[in-house]
């Protein structure tokens, strides 16, 4: 019963109204008016606004407090654009599983409603599940590398294809759920890290996945798929370490079961 109701809360939202993109490109300024900064006194996670007053995040971004930063692009500067609304309501899914990171997902209830202009805008939840190969775009803040410290001050976006459920369950078989999708490039290159949890995966204009956790054999950078160090990126959780690198794992928005 609690599923459903923080699903139905999840629709009537709609209806009324920790990961860097590696090997991305700085968004085009006020590309992505969507996305969102979550702050404690710091940037930590991402998310995504589906109306005036809620942000979608993962359910591990959770914070008793939270600042929301809205049309933001360079968060080392005031440019104007922004708007800080303290987040009022934090509501993780019911059933979120910290182990495997299942129904990662939470909503945030903004105290005031956003004022939707040129820098910030709504993005649509899904009305169908994306396809294996369909090409879809990650963006956040998140660190450079996997191990040490390289955040970049400008969003970062990064298309990346949507990988067959089949592919990631083979590969993942302890953490992959069926209220998950994959996204990345099998044979490396490019991917999201620390700091990118919590943000959008946008395909064709709709919000398919929440940033949920990564894996890959090497730091967050782009170089060489048979390098054997891996870092998982979702703290406290017992990612896996496959033989592939540069995946990352969303919370998918149109699989989600009651």
């Amino acid at each position: 019963m609690k599923a459903l109701i923080f699903l139905a809360l999840l629709g009537a939202v709609f209806a009324a109204e920790e990961e860097k993109v590696v090997g991305g490109y700085e968004c085009p300024r006020n590309s992505v008016p969507y996305q969102v900064s979550l702050n404690a006194g710091y940037h930590f996670c991402g998310g995504s606004l589906i109306s005036s007053q809620w942000v979608v995040s993962a359910a591990h971004c959770y914070m008793s407090h939270i600042q929301v930063r809205l049309g933001e692009h360079n968060i080392a500067a005031n440019e104007g654009t922004e708007q800080w609304i303290d987040g009022v309501k934090m509501i993780k899914h019911p059933q979120y599983n910290s182990y495997n990171q299942d129904n990662d997902i939470m909503l945030i209830k903004l105290s005031r409603p956003a004022t939707l202009n040129s820098n910030v805008q709504t993005v649509a939840l899904p009305n169908r599940c994306p396809q294996a190969d369909e090409n879809c775009m990650v963006s956040g803040w998140g660190n450079l590398y996997a191990n040490g410290n390289n955040f970049p001050d400008r969003l970062q976006c990064l298309r990346q294809p949507i990988i067959d459920d089949r592919i990631c369950k083979n590969a993942y078989p302890q953490f992959f759920t069926d209220n998950m999708l994959c996204s990345g490039f099998m044979s490396g290159g490019a991917s999201s890290c620390q700091g990118d949890s919590g943000g959008p995966l946008v395909c064709n204009g709709q919000l398919q996945g929440v940033v949920s956790w990564g894996v890959m054999t090497a730091p967050c950078r782009d170089i060489p798929a048979s390098t054997p160090e891996c870092a998982a990126t979702t703290a406290g959780s017992a990612a896996p370490c496959p033989t592939t690198k540069h995946t990352v794992a969303h919370t998918s928005t149109c699989k989600l079961t009651l």
